[in-house]
């Protein structure tokens, strides 16, 4: 890797200036962020016919803080040369911004509802340190210590003085040295427990190789391009984006095993501080928002539902929604944060506000445990929290509310440790997608998850668990680990099983059958082609190519890594993993399994921001829902070698052979009238 990794990847902003504090002002001239109330927490209580525009507006408070960020981050030589100039140019404008928004959020309720009081002391917002984030009691700033200056400083350094701000990383707003941990040296803190329902279900739907992104939030951003400001891996329905009403979901396509799950299950996504320029690069809610680098697609993604240690679980209702986490806790503090952190092999260790550092061999883990409690009315709530809870210590749901299974999310990146010693220019620095004022922090990591089981599969799920039974698609843990090698060994084999056959049946005909083996050979070749090129299409940025891929991608198990080489070939190779592989020899079968991929694929169409294609996965797996053992007869059925088609095969060449013995004995009677 080149040791100038940053240079072409700058943003722009403070050419390189120092990260100090001028004294008295107390503002940060470089390394600063912007800290505003969250309002949207706030909001408990919206009455449903307000619930839309109070949500548009909430969306247009976040744009405020984004532009703001933005402004602050370009503007700190001004900010060293004026004192005030941050506050005239940046705070007290954004103030007034988020005063009249939030009069318009106040006239919505009014209007169906009690007017909300104290709205317009949520206005001000103040400019802190970067990385210095407001006291959470949870090692914010490091447990090295490292002063926010010296970590601005490296910030810079990472920048390879080319603007970077003091925020590090590749877009100046980090991640920094100080958001990473040694693995070894977190003591064991994780327990689990198991109790009145044991069991568990787990849900198959692949790792997102066919690069579904966007940077909208359906949940807390309905109806608004881009609410998210960061971009989400989308891994079951394929069908989610902002404008995506609740009929849309329910017939959508999805990657899962079992065609009964459409749920959507989604995350901010991971990426390498490496230089790259994604196909988002130049887009909100990508580069221009502070999200840059290259987009690592996950080596495995586990879906499982487990039950309550003190009763039985009762089904979720359907469209449930529910957030964990909390995208802004690096400004609003860590009470709802939830995602952790570990290494393969160290997952009795979980960090909350750092990134891991693994050793040689291991892979990063992030994990999600969702809310277990629901209310028992709601399937949503004003904040998107209210409706849901946790259980407390000894696995009891608050008063009011029942047990539900919980969904624990699960993804292995095969990313290795960043050199933090030369700010990432040997080994990239990596971090996850945020909010840019959030500077992409670990404690801001947060998962979604909308529910759309249909309702018998539901009710098997809540029997699994309660019967103390571990079932469902992904019971075997096998899902898809990415960019596997045994896709294509299936392929390979596929065209064996014909080759055979059809020597065995000809052994009449002698010279014959060595010619008859040829068709049936070239026939399973050609097949495996069609899902690896598909896949292929799957891949970030590819979205094009998968006009016809929309059969290959339709083989779920295609695309390699969709976010970093725009044509995989390999694609089949892929998703890893027994189950994609199987996949990929259904589908590639027939022409149908991959037209159904090509026809199903509409999810491009509701990518609305085209930064994904939508397609391939969900078809993948409708193509080819059955076990394994099913999907592995019938490539051996491409090549058709029964004694019929044998025959049929043969007789051409039986009609040229005799044609050219009587063309012989033709000529040499030719020959003998001259003589």
């Amino acid at each position: 890797m080149a040791a100038n990794v940053y240079a072409s990847a700058t943003d722009g902003g403070s050419g390189g200036d120092s990260a100090e504090t001028r004294s008295g002002t107390g503002v940060r001239t470089a390394g600063a962020t912007i800290d505003c109330p969250d309002v949207g927490s706030k909001l408990t209580s919206v009455p449903e016919q307000a619930r839309g525009e109070v949500d548009k507006e909430l969306a247009l408070l976040d744009e405020q803080i984004a532009k703001a960020y933005q402004r602050l981050s370009e503007s700190a030589q001004q900010v060293q040369q004026d004192p005030g100039f941050a506050d005239n140019a940046v705070v007290n404008p954004l103030k007034e911004k988020r005063a009249a928004t939030l009069e318009r959020i106040a006239i919505a309720i009014d209007r169906v509802g009690d007017r909300p009081g104290g709205l317009e002391a949520l206005a001000a917002c103040t400019v802190e340190a970067g990385n210095e984030a407001p006291a959470q009691g949870e090692g914010q700033n490091g447990g090295d210590g490292q002063p926010a200056e010296e970590q601005g400083q490296a910030g810079q350094e990472q920048g390879n003085g080319q603007g970077q701000g003091a925020n590090g990383g590749q877009a100046g707003n980090g991640p920094v040295a100080a958001d990473f941990a040694d693995i070894k040296s977190v003591q064991p803190n994780a327990n689990d427990k198991a109790g009145a329902s044991g069991g568990s279900f787990a849900t198959s739907c692949g790792v997102n190789e066919n690069g579904l992104f966007n940077s909208d939030n359906i949940i807390a951003a309905p109806g608004v391009t881009n609410g998210a400001h960061h971009f989400h891996d989308y891994v079951g329905n394929q069908s989610n984006n902002a404008f995506a009403s609740d009929q849309d979901l329910a017939k959508a396509e999805t990657s899962c095993d079992d065609q009964g799950d459409k749920s959507s299950y989604y995350w901010p996504v991971v990426r390498l501080q490496n230089g790259a320029q994604e196909q988002d690069a130049q887009k909100p809610g990508g580069g221009i928002e502070g999200n840059a680098g290259e987009i690592v697609t996950p080596k495995q993604v586990t879906l499982t539902f487990v039950g309550n240690p003190r009763e039985k679980v009762t089904a979720m209702p359907r469209l449930l929604r529910i957030i964990t986490g909390d995208a802004k806790s690096f400004v609003n503090g860590p009470a709802n944060a939830n995602a952790s952190w570990s290494c393969t092999g160290f997952e009795d260790r979980q960090l909350k506000d750092k990134y891991p550092l693994c050793p040689q061999g291991s892979d990063v883990v992030r994990t999600f445990k969702f809310q277990s409690c629901w209310d028992g009315r709601n399937i949503d709530s004003a904040n998107h929290r209210t409706h849901v809870a946790f259980t407390d210590a000894a696995g009891n749901c608050p008063s009011g509310f029942r047990p539900i299974p919980q969904l624990v999310q699960r993804i292995v990146y095969d990313i290795d440790a960043p050199s933090l010693q030369d700010g990432g220019r040997t080994t990239p620095l990596f971090a996850v997608d945020s909010f840019p004022e959030q500077l992409h922090k670990p404690v801001t990591d947060h998962g979604d998850f909308i529910n759309i089981f249909d309702e018998d599969l539901m009710g098997e799920m809540v029997d699994c668990i309660n019967d103390g039974r571990k079932c469902g698609a992904g019971a075997d843990g096998g899902q898809n680990p990415a960019p596997g090698e045994e896709p294509q060994e299936e392929p390979t084999k596929t065209p064996e099983a014909p080759q055979e056959e059809p020597t065995k049946t000809p052994e009449a005909p002698q010279e014959e059958p060595t010619k008859t083996p040829e068709a049936p050979q070239e026939q399973p070749t050609k097949t495996p082609d069609a899902p690896q090129n598909g896949n292929g299409g799957g891949k970030p940025g590819d979205q094009g190519d998968d006009g016809d891929d929309g059969k290959g991608g339709a083989a779920k198990p295609p695309a390699d890594k969709p976010d970093t080489e725009p044509e995989p070939g390999d694609a089949s190779t892929a998703p890893g993993g027994a189950q994609p592989e199987v996949k990929a020899t259904a589908s590639a079968d027939g022409g149908n399994a991959a037209e159904q991929g090509g026809g199903s694929k509409n999810g491009d169409d509701q990518d609305t921001d085209g930064l994904g294609d939508s397609q391939a996965v969900g078809q993948a797996t409708s193509a080819a829902p059955t076990p394994s053992a099913p999907s592995r007869t019938e490539p051996q059925a491409v090549g058709e070698g029964g004694l019929a088609d044998t025959g049929a095969q043969l007789w051409p060449a039986a009609a040229g052979a005799v044609l050219v013995i009587a063309g012989f004995v033709v000529l040499r009677r030719v020959r003998r009238s001259h003589l």
